[in-house]
């Protein structure tokens, strides 16, 4: 049976997701400084660290909540997560072959779990093996591509600003305008998974993530700073570099905002299908209000394909 939550407990609610929100966006703009200031890339270190403990707390936090793992299995799948963000930050500073990296070592662990359900196979049965591998694919892999974008030859603050300003404004977006809004467009977005989404605010959304785009693109144009470097802007701001000449850069960064919240909102509602599989409120505690860290990072780490693939290939 669902609590229904009194409008004391939403007011404290709210008051510590404001709290625990300002808190997460001065940290970003921290990271986003030292990225931007320190040279040679090892001003990027501060957020590989974010994603390295993203990576490893995600995974507890998704262990936890399916269940029905075994020790062993919990030790590999936790193991890689821990491994796989600084595996791809070392390689990739030396020898630009991060994702490669990855790949193999994902490959490895993947294999030592299969072992786990054919030598411990009372405890660790192949359903368990099944969910630690999708977690190593959701937590770990997912955030060596977020380290990936932080680590791009090119224009790799102007992704991270991106990736960020977009999320988070769709993110806001929806809240907003579904809060204003539900009660003349009451529509439900997703009743099954999460009965308070709804059409208008994932409209909301969708505009709230075309704005952070255009956001991060005004910053950048305005104020400089690409690949972790401090440039000095004229009158006409800081030339990006696209491979399409015929296409303004601002309507790929749309594009490319557009793309990002939709994934975004998808990413949400696969999380909200999960806690909802396993009955649970929260995937945990650690962030007063918004719950825990694949809470706050869930939509981040879906779009983190979509951006690397825009930043790594598309534009360049």
């Amino acid at each position: 049976m669902q609590t229904v939550e009194k409008p004391d407990d939403k007011k404290h609610n709210m008051k510590l997701r404001c709290i625990t929100g300002a808190c997460y966006l001065l940290a970003w703009v921290a990271l986003c400084s030292m990225k931007w200031i320190i040279p040679g890339g090892y001003g990027a270190l501060g957020f590989d660290a974010v994603f390295c403990v993203v990576s490893i707390i995600g995974s507890m936090e998704f262990l936890n909540a399916i269940g029905g793992i075994s020790t062993p299995q919990r030790a590999f799948t936790i193991a890689f997560a821990a491994v796989v963000v600084p595996l791809h930050v070392a390689v990739q500073m030396t020898m630009q072959a991060g994702l490669l990296a990855v790949a193999c070592a994902f490959c490895v662990y993947v294999m030592f779990l299969a072992a786990t359900s054919v030598f411990d196979h009372r405890r660790s049965t192949v359903k368990g093996t099944i969910n630690c591998i999708f977690c190593m694919l959701y937590c770990g892999v997912l955030s060596a591509l977020l380290s990936s974008i932080n680590h791009l030859p090119r224009n790799s603050m102007v992704a991270i600003l991106l990736l960020f300003m977009s999320t988070v404004l769709c993110d806001t977006g929806a809240f907003f305008v579904g809060s204003l809004l539900k009660k003349y467009i009451p529509m439900k977005l997703a009743p099954q998974l999460s009965p308070n989404k709804t059409v208008i605010g994932a409209i909301g959304g969708l505009l709230g993530g075309v704005f952070g785009a255009i956001l991060a693109y005004i910053t950048i144009y305005y104020f400089g700073g690409m690949n972790g470097q401090i440039v000095y802007v004229g009158m006409n701001g800081v030339d990006l570099t696209f491979t399409s000449e015929a296409i303004h850069p601002i309507v790929t960064f749309i594009l490319v905002g557009l793309a990002t919240s939709v994934l975004a909102q998808i990413g949400d509602l696969f999380e909200s299908a999960i806690k909802r599989e396993c009955g649970i409120k929260d995937m945990g505690k650690l962030l007063p209000g918004h719950g825990g860290i694949l809470d706050r990072f869930d939509s981040m780490l879906y779009c983190s394909v979509v951006v690397l693939l825009c930043f790594g290939t598309i534009i360049i």
